[in-house]
């Protein structure tokens, strides 16, 4: 399969990502006639498709103003679109080639939809969470605060004050160089292969309450470390893993059905020099 169907895919299913809410005002009936142009009708509906088309450009019009906007887009579309029927284009065989390609689009994008995008519901969700999640091994985690100082006798000048009962995280706020001393040197859980080696090293070592009596050195500069809390990690939950896995299986779909589809037609590329690129190694 080409290395690009991916890529497409993403792509693809963006143009039904644009929420209904796009023309920025609450949705009428989809048949509520909102303008007239020479005995046409334009409906919210059509309204609610052309923002699609114009999503990036509405981002840039005050939300109240937008069907306004959009409608106006469309009296222009369908006063050039007469224009074009009265100077005859539509009876040529340009006309008739960019309306089979628009109908393709219109399909394409349909069928993404309304097929693909509809088979990546809650239970299809729910069942590759579980899958991904029925793996999971817990590993052990410690929530840490640390002092970060620029020389070994800043740091030991800290454990003194810290052995004479100073609070820890007012000294980090007070005396860390790091970027974590606005939140008293707290830097939160993290598990293994997540600090620089020495660090880790220190903060596993250390029992739940106690702080390391001698700095650790690390590229960083020196640390004094604070264990507040050990645990097991868990696994995500599902609220956070939705959205990645709902890509995924969008993804897959496409590239499965894509697949599916040309291995079932009979293509033929018709000129030299226009062959299908090479598969990814």
């Amino acid at each position: 399969m080409p290395h690009l169907f991916p890529r497409l895919a993403v792509a693809g299913l963006a143009l039904f990502a644009v929420s209904s809410g796009a023309v920025g005002q609450d949705a009428l009936d989809p048949e509520t006639v909102l303008a007239t142009v020479n005995g046409y009708e334009i409906t919210e509906d059509e309204a609610m498709m052309a923002s699609q088309d114009f999503a990036e450009q509405l981002q840039r019009v005050p939300a109240d103003q937008r069907r306004a906007v959009i409608v106006d887009a469309l009296i222009d579309l369908h006063l050039l679109a007469g224009a074009g029927d009265d100077a005859g284009l539509d009876e040529t065989e340009s006309f008739e080639r960019r309306m089979a390609y628009q109908r393709a689009q219109t399909l394409r994008t349909t069928y993404l939809v309304d097929v693909l995008a509809a088979s990546v519901d809650e239970a299809a969700l729910q069942e590759a969470y579980d899958e991904a999640v029925a793996d999971f091994t817990p590993e052990e985690e410690r929530r840490a605060r640390h002092i970060l100082l620029e020389n070994e006798d800043d740091a030991r000048a800290v454990i003194e004050e810290l052995d004479g009962g100073a609070d820890f995280a007012a000294l980090a706020s007070e005396r860390s160089t790091g970027p974590s001393a606005a939140n008293g040197g707290d830097l939160g859980y993290f598990g293994r292969g997540r600090m620089v080696p020495a660090f880790e090293e220190a903060a596993f070592a250390l029992d739940v309450g106690s702080y390391s009596t001698d700095p650790v050195e690390t590229r960083f500069g020196w640390h004094v470390i604070l264990v507040e809390e050990a645990r097991e990690s868990e696994a995500p939950a599902f609220a956070e893993l939705a959205p990645q896995i709902q890509q995924g299986l969008l993804q897959q779909r496409f590239v499965e059905a894509i697949s599916d589809l040309r291995d079932s037609a009979e293509i033929t590329y018709e000129v030299e020099g226009i062959e299908p690129p090479a598969e990814p190694q």
